[in-house]
Parts: structure tokens; C-alpha cells; sequence
């Protein structure tokens, strides 16, 4: 009775030794069904991360009724959430931006420099321009303080005047101390005319191109001159030593050798035949000492020129009243002619 208990057991349940092969069969299938819904189902942990419809729900509602709060409250009543946030994100996008700014500024650096770079250029060549101005400013001052001196002396002399300057300095014709001056024949300029500046007597001319003239100084050992004291109008004949400078001096030999010149005393020509070469009453220098030779009875007078031969610029010719000339003339008055010409009056 037990055996027969056991067999029917076995076949009703499908699992003793003697189960049918249908049996097997099924539970097999359903072990592999069972693995392969398994292998591809999301599985719990997935099912847990996936947000239920009414957690969406709540947000999107949530949502909603801030931005409602937003817009009736006019923005005030999300403040205090705004603040939190900027307290919270305002410190990273401050260190972004620190990090980010110098990689952005790379093409406007590039930039910036390019135009830095020709402002400087720009800068120094107005600067280099300003100093050239400035350099020259003086030598124009000067220069411009020389002819208002020579128009000075035309008008205290009552001689027209032919303004000229000096472009050249060196021996010519035999003499030792001549400059250049770029006025010749064409501006009315003649050999044994008298040349002056704004401080006195320069020299002569003694030749003269269409262009340019010779004149010898009156400091050139060759040169003689005839002068007077002008305190006493004692006359004498003046020579040069051939020197420039602080010991550039002339020496006045007077024809009265008894005449002792005062110190300071002026020298001025007394004037030749027609006014050539030299015209009467140009200053020339003025007495520093007075040396007397007991065995010629004579006295040597030491003249301190008026004019600095080292820095002769500009010198004027005196030529007669209406020379035709190439430029304009200082007149008698001091005065310069509107235009060149002139002719003959």
C-alpha cells in the first residue's frame, strides 16, 4: 500500500525519478522564460529612479503657481529666493568669469596694442617735430632780433639798406679775414660799398657776383679805415689785428699825436669821396686803452669793435636811395620797400 502510495505520488507531482518527459519539458521552458524576462527588464532599481506622474504633476503645478505669484506680486515675492541664489551661484560665476575674462581679452589685447603702438609712433614724431620747433626757435628769435636792429640802423644812419646774410667765412682775394654774403650785382650791391649790422661797422666790399659778394672786415690787418673820436672828432686811421673774438681789437693811430683819447670815448668813420668805401658817421667801437711813445710822440689807441665778427648773421649794404635790386630794400626811414625793384627815383 505504501509503494503504491509513493508511485502515485511521484507521477502526480512530475519530480520523482520515474516523471514523465512532458514534465520536464515544461518546467524547462518555463526556467528559461523565467531568465530571459529577467535579462530584459528594466529591473527594480530602474523602476525606483523613474519619477511617478503625480511627483511631475506636483512640479509643474509648483511651477506655475510661483511664476503666477511672480508676475502678480510684480517679481518682489520671489526676492528672497533670488537673493539665495545669488549668494549661492554669484561666487562660481565670479570665479568663471576671472578665468574666463583673460582668454575673451586676448583679440582686443592684440587690438589694443596695435593702436597703442601708432599713438606712440604718432606721439614721438609730434615730439621729435616739437623739439626741432623749439631748437630753432631761438636762431629765428635772434635772427629776427638782427633785422629789427639793421632797420634801426638804416634810419639812424638815413642809408638804404641792402639786408643780406652771411653764408660763408674764409680768405678770398688775398685777404685773411672775408665772409660771403648772398647778396650781389642783381640785388644792387657794388664792390667798395660799406657794409654794416645792427651793432656798426662790418666791412667792404671788395668784389661782387650776380648772387653773392665778398666783404673784407675791418679786424683784417689789410684793412684801414678812417675814423674819428666821436667825443672829440679827432681823426685817425684804424686798422685790424686779425683776430676774433674777446681779443679781437682794432688800433687807432690819430694824425694829432698829442690827442689823449678818454677810456670809452666813441669811434665812428669819418666818411670817404662819395661814400665809398666807406659812408661817414658808423659806429665802429669804442676806446679801452691809450698807450704813449715817449721817443715817437705818439699815442696808440686800443678800439674794442661794436661788432661780434665770431656771430656775423645778418649785415645790411649800404647802397644809394632807388637801387634796383632783386629784393626789397630797409629805406632811409627804416622802413622796408612792398616789393622788389625799386629803380631809379
Amino acid at each position: 500500500m505504501a509503494l503504491l502510495e509513493r508511485t502515485s505520488g511521484s507521477r502526480g507531482t512530475g519530480t520523482g525519478p520515474g516523471a514523465s518527459p512532458t514534465g520536464r519539458s515544461r518546467r524547462s521552458l518555463a526556467a528559461r522564460r523565467e531568465r530571459r524576462e529577467r535579462r530584459w527588464s528594466p529591473g527594480p532599481d530602474l523602476d525606483r529612479q523613474r519619477p511617478s506622474r503625480s511627483l511631475l504633476v506636483a512640479l509643474g503645478l509648483a511651477s506655475a503657481t510661483l511664476m503666477t505669484l511672480d508676475l502678480t506680486a510684480g517679481g518682489a515675492a520671489l526676492d528672497p529666493v533670488r537673493g539665495v541664489v545669488a549668494d549661492v551661484v554669484g561666487p562660481a560665476e565670479a570665479g568663471a568669469t576671472a578665468l574666463v575674462s583673460p582668454v575673451l581679452a586676448v583679440p582686443d589685447f592684440f587690438r589694443t596694442h596695435s593702436s597703442l603702438r601708432e599713438e606712440v609712433a604718432a606721439l614721438e614724431e609730434e615730439n621729435t617735430a616739437l623739439r626741432a620747433e623749439l631748437g630753432s626757435a631761438a636762431f629765428q628769435r635772434n635772427r629776427l632780433a638782427a633785422y629789427d636792429e639793421l632797420t634801426a640802423t638804416a634810419e639812424d644812419l638815413g642809408y638804404s639798406l641792402v639786408p643780406s646774410r652771411v653764408v660763408g667765412w674764409g680768405p678770398a682775394q688775398s685777404f685773411s679775414s672775408t665772409v660771403t654774403i648772398d647778396a650781389g650785382t642783381d640785388a644792387g650791391v657794388q664792390p667798395d660799398m660799406t657794409v654794416v649790422s645792427g651793432a656798426g661797422l662790418v666791412g667792404r666790399v671788395v668784389s661782387a657776383g650776380r648772387t653773392t659778394a665778398t666783404v673784407l672786415l675791418i679786424i683784417d690787418p689789410a684793412s684801414t679805415v678812417g675814423a674819428r673820436i666821436g667825443d672829440t672828432l679827432d681823426m685817425g686811421f684804424l686798422t685790424g689785428r686779425g683776430v676774433v673774438g674777446d681779443e679781437g681789437r682794432l688800433d687807432l693811430e690819430l694824425v694829432d699825436r698829442t690827442a689823449v683819447p678818454a677810456r670809452a670815448d666813441s669811434v665812428v668813420t669819418w666818411g670817404s669821396d662819395g661814400g665809398a668805401p666807406y659812408v661817414s658817421g658808423v659806429p665802429i667801437g669804442r676806446v679801452t686803452r691809450v698807450y704813449s711813445s715817449l721817443r715817437e710822440t705818439s699815442q696808440r689807441v686800443v678800439v674794442d669793435p661794436y661788432v661780434d665778427f665770431g656771430s656775423l648773421d645778418v649785415v645790411g649794404v649800404v647802397v644809394p636811395t632807388g637801387t634796383t635790386s632783386d629784393r626789397a630794400l630797409v629805406g632811409p626811414d627804416g622802413e622796408l620797400s612792398d616789393e622788389p625793384g625799386g629803380g631809379e627815383q
